[in-house]
């Protein structure tokens, strides 16, 4: 018999950490892939992928995955996580590389009913078909519960070596995880901050402010306190790092400003040339002086203002 190659799907969570696990368990060739955007990163897939010994491939999709949040066909999570449509295009590529590299077959860490939207039976079946990979979309976890892959009808994997875990307990998982010695695994939904409500919001108040926003304008969302005015945004840095964040992130178009003396946080305005004034440029430092506590009893305060890329 032939020995069996998987491409897997690895975020660096329990889940897919224990895909992989029971994948070589079994003595299958396991390849791992993992993706980056402007919400999550790559670091904890390159934990596991070292830790296991295993190859591991990394996409940056993060211009294509954005277009995908911004207007999802199935739509939202809780919070601004189009998890359906996010798994989907994820396993596009994954199914572009299984065809080019004869893998025979594609694993994810998915747990059936772990997750309400997009773990649920009809999901976890619009996603295979979504993605084009009927019959070539293995769940190792719960393939017991689930239809038989074609690795698996041809006998070229074994159904009975893997697991029929159900719900949205982690005692399975967890016993797993103890009994291979697997413990550098991140908390739960901890790593994409479309799941993150204070995110979220302020991903919402973006897209409806800036008609054609950047990867710039989205790492920004994770730093400072955000104000609007029209379609203007001004951020406060909350602490001497984001200060420098603000600085190193000024482009063409905005505005930098500091106080002098004493010391306090740095504002950014950004929006377009026209709309930013005089006015705009006395709110940022109003609310520089806001949170600026060395300031408060300054009769006056003078500011140095910046145009980074001019």
């Amino acid at each position: 018999m032939k020995k069996a190659k998987a491409l897997v799907l690895l975020s660096g969570g329990l889940d897919s950490i224990l895909t992989a696990k029971l994948l070589l368990e079994q003595k299958i060739e396991v390849e791992a892939l993992v993706f980056k955007s402007c919400f999550f990163d790559s670091k904890q897939a390159e934990i596991t992928a070292k830790k296991l010994g295993i190859k591991l491939r990394i996409i940056d999709f993060s211009k294509k995955h954005f277009e995908m949040v911004k207007n999802p066909k199935y739509g939202y999570g809780k919070n601004m996580n189009p998890c359906i449509d996010c798994h989907a295009l994820m396993l596009k590529y994954a199914k572009e590389i299984m065809t080019k590299e004869a893998f025979d077959f594609v694993a994810t860490g998915e747990v059936l009913g772990e997750r309400p939207m997009s773990q649920n039976k009809q999901a976890l079946q619009l996603i295979e078909k979504q993605s084009g990979l009927k019959g070539y979309l293995l769940r190792p976890l719960s393939a017991k519960l689930l239809e038989p892959t074609i690795a698996e009808q041809k006998g070229i994997i074994d159904r009975d070596n893997f697991l029929a875990i159900k719900g949205r307990s982690r005692k399975e998982q967890l016993a797993l995880a103890k009994k291979w010695k697997i413990d550098w695994f991140p908390a739960p939904s901890g790593g994409c901050l479309l799941t993150d409500s204070c995110f979220s919001e302020k991903l919402k108040d973006l897209i409806k402010n800036n008609n054609n926003p950047d990867v710039s304008d989205i790492n920004l969302l994770k730093i400072g306190r955000h104000f609007w005015d029209d379609k203007v945004k001004i951020i406060i840095g909350r602490n001497h790092q984001e200060n420098l964040e603000l600085k190193e992130a000024g482009k063409k178009n905005d505005i930098l400003l500091e106080m002098k003396e004493p010391a306090g946080p740095t504002a950014l305005i950004r929006g377009s040339k026209e709309m930013v004034g005089e006015k705009l440029i006395e709110k940022a430092k109003e609310l520089i002086i806001l949170y600026a506590p060395k300031a408060k009893n300054k009769k006056k305060i003078f500011f140095d203002v910046f145009l980074p890329g001019s």
